[in-house]
């Protein structure tokens, strides 16, 4: 059953590999074949997606079925909320499917346990220069390829043109050079607050669920880390920490954003935009289709702030092979397939998704819906840094993200201050990467 926008606002996201390990590196080949040939059998496939996601992955496999005779990919859509408990208990019966979509701050828990294929002796060795620096970072585990990185997305801010005008805000960044610093993001807010109504609030923030990994990029803006490079211990505990927690903190007590915009939060951001009880919304690409259709006033995009250099979430998702794969051979070369430039293209283009192709990338994508705004997700997203996407594979990410709900809840709608939480964050990571 597919599921609309809406409902995968939680799932959109966000999302292990030392920086040495990422982009540049290539692995050993045993000789595949990456042409159209005569073959047989079966790839079976589990995955959640919207129609538009689910129509550009169909498409996908009865290319790759067309180019190789007699094999056949069987796809099983199900509900999002279902997905994973499906996995995993597939995975414990022994019985998995020999793929399966996997958002990236999940991704490292299944490699971490052992449950993914090492792709490394079945791509060629050029395999992993196909894609950017900090998407291969992001299906790394251990310095080896645990999945492909099939799309991402990052979030920018769409912002509703007449409540913007109102409070005399008219100009706003077009080129990601010259995007809001932090005091100029505040800035505006605060003029917003000034002029909106007592029910109507500058922007709401999109880390509700276990999309609180989207507030790293505050983190990452300060030039900071929440692992050590070796993903073995925790680094929040820093300048940048502090300045991240302390920034954050300030949209609550002053009144910038809803209280119930909160991480632990039932209330999605885009929700509260949709029915104008926001000026700005913090959304990814894949909001746009929906925006489109739901937004009752004109909208348009433009930069996250800056502090000490651009950042950004980097979510989607990766495709992943399970160890027990039937034919790792050709699972592989189904997975080689849907990252080709043409379906990848079209895959995303189609359900307003970014490409992790570097020569997508280079070239530009136009969304289906709303094709001059495309640039603007396009060119955030190469604000994420390998480094960065390479922490949130960590296999410790699953209990990070508790830490992080329970520590940045305190701190936003409870009274703990900023040095409290930075050193619970800083005392609940390292724990997490302990276990």
């Amino acid at each position: 059953m597919p599921l609309t926008r809406r409902q995968l606002l939680a799932a959109a996201g966000a999302a292990s590999a030392p920086l040495a390990l990422s982009a540049c590196g290539g692995f050993s080949t045993s000789g595949r074949d990456s042409g159209a040939s005569a073959s047989s059998g079966t790839v079976t496939f589990t995955t959640w997606g919207t129609d538009a996601e689910l129509a550009g992955l169909r498409a996908a496999i009865s290319s790759f079925e067309q180019a190789n005779s007699g094999v056949e990919v069987t796809l099983n859509s199900v509900p999002y909320e279902q997905m994973f408990t499906t996995i995993d208990a597939q995975l414990q019966a022994g019985n998995p499917p020999d793929v399966f979509r996997v958002p990236y701050y999940t991704f490292g828990s299944y490699a971490g346990r052992g449950q993914l294929l090492d792709l490394s002796s079945h791509l060629d060795s050029a395999f992993s220069d196909r894609f950017t620096p900090q998407a291969w970072a992001a299906v790394q585990n251990g310095g080896k390829p645990y999945g492909v990185p099939h799309h991402t997305d990052t979030s920018v801010i769409l912002y509703n043109k007449a409540l913007m005008e109102s409070a005399g805000v008219t100009d706003v960044p077009t080129r990601i050079e010259d995007a809001w610093t932090w005091q100029e993001f505040e800035d505006v807010a605060k003029r917003l607050r000034q002029k909106l109504p007592d029910d109507k609030w500058p922007f709401a923030y999109n880390w509700q669920g276990n999309g609180v990994t989207r507030w790293l990029s505050w983190l990452f803006e300060a030039d900071g880390r929440f692992l050590t490079e070796d993903l073995t211990a925790a680094a929040i505990d820093s300048d940048a920490g502090r300045a991240a927690v302390e920034f954050t903190q300030g949209f609550f007590r002053q009144n910038l954003v809803p209280q119930n915009s909160s991480v632990k939060s039932s209330t999605y951001a885009a929700d509260l935009w949709y029915s104008g009880t926001t000026a700005m919304n913090f959304g990814g690409a894949f909001l746009v289709p929906d925006a489109t259709t739901t937004a009752g006033f004109e909208w348009g995009v433009t930069f996250p702030p800056k502090d000490v250099r651009s950042a950004g979430d980097f979510g989607g998702n990766a495709l992943v092979a399970t160890k027990a794969a039937k034919d790792p051979a050709l699972v592989a070369k189904f997975l080689d397939h849907v990252t080709q430039k043409q379906p990848m293209a079209d895959f995303c283009a189609g359900a307003s998704l970014l490409p992790t192709r570097a020569d997508l990338v280079q070239e530009g994508i136009e969304f289906k819906v709303r094709p001059e705004l495309s640039p603007v997700f396009v060119a955030q997203a190469g604000a994420v840094l390998p480094r960065d996407s390479g922490q949130v594979a960590s296999p410790s990410m699953s209990a990070i993200i508790t830490v992080l709900k329970d520590q940045l809840e305190e701190a936003f709608v409870g009274d703990q201050d900023a040095a409290t939480t930075v050193r619970n964050l800083a005392d609940g990571i390292g724990a997490a990467v302990a276990r």
